[in-house]
């Protein structure tokens, strides 16, 4: 008897720095979701595409949901729920190591409404004492019901292997989406410009990270095998260009140098990154310029 074939899209949801793009990774077994420590990070869907034998699980990992302060966050916190219209499971993370908010409360509200399994992961209990994660998961199951409650750590990957079982329960027979050795969505050009933005989130403090798009120009082989890649960083103000530049260049360089080493990783080529710094005010709030860096609203 032929065995069936399980297919089905599954949303990551939940509030800034709970480790959605962790555990994406941790799933996938390398890097295509960018992480750092500071809140909303991931600003567009990130899909990662995890395929078996006998099944394939398409994540959405989505921009934490916070209160909007201008253009690109009220399109940041609108990407992340509209995953609920089409995906066929949704994963509630939260982190273990931290009380329930009125953010949580807000994605539950909604969460109510979804027509879909939805499963609380508890994320970080790498972080709590065993005896405290039956009070944390006490409460959140007195505010909705949980299809399942599952408690893990992305980082450590403690768990996740029953995670995925516990999703794969959940999808019904369906058809391969995408090809098997595809793992994302996203052309090469995104994930280019993730890994440097990402540099420079690890990088910059205060209100830079937040002011920085990064557009990759153009990728182009040379003869040698050699992979030329130009990009465009993208400021707010003057004097945050400058903090990109740094000293006598200096930060560019490592920005550069650092993202290198991932892009080579997962381009498996040698790299040659020209990085350009540019002005363009208040591009957050304007419609025309968030269109032109790829943030760009669903339809419907």
């Amino acid at each position: 008897m032929e065995k069936t074939f399980k297919s089905g899209f599954v949303a990551i949801l939940g509030r800034p720095n709970v480790g959605k793009s962790t555990f994406l990774n941790q799933v996938m077994g390398q890097k295509i979701a960018i992480m750092s420590d500071k809140p909303q990070t991931t600003r567009n869907k990130i899909m990662g595409i995890y395929t078996t034998d006998s099944e394939q699980v398409v994540f959405i990992d989505t921009p934490g949901i916070h209160k909007p302060h201008n253009a690109l966050g009220d399109f940041m916190v609108q990407s992340a729920y509209s995953t609920l219209r089409e995906c066929d499971v949704v994963l509630f993370m939260v982190a273990a190591d931290e009380p329930r908010s009125t953010g949580e409360d807000m994605i539950i509200e909604r969460l109510k409404k979804a027509e879909v399994p939805v499963i609380l992961v508890l994320n970080k209990i790498d972080k709590v004492h065993p005896n405290d994660l039956y009070a944390k998961v006490e409460d959140y199951t007195k505010q909705m019901h949980f299809a399942e409650v599952v408690p893990i750590s992305a980082l450590q990957g403690n768990n996740t292997d029953t995670l995925l079982q516990t999703i794969s329960d959940k999808l019904v027979e369906g058809p391969q989406y995408f090809p098997s050795d595809q793992i994302t969505d996203h052309p090469e050009r995104f994930l280019v410009s993730e890994m440097i933005r990402e540099k420079i989130l690890m990088l910059t403090r205060e209100e830079v990270p937040h002011s920085i798009a990064v557009v990759t120009e153009s990728m182009k082989r040379d003869e040698f095998d050699k992979i030329h890649i130009h990009a465009t960083i993208f400021v707010e103000r003057k004097s945050q260009k400058g903090i990109i530049l740094g000293k006598g260049g200096a930060m560019i360089k490592k920005i550069g140098s650092l993202a290198r080493r991932d892009i080579e990783l997962m381009l498996g080529d040698k790299v040659y990154l020209e990085t350009w710094v540019k002005v363009k005010e208040d591009w957050r709030d304007k419609k025309i310029d968030l269109a032109d860096f790829g943030y760009v609203k669903d339809e419907g």
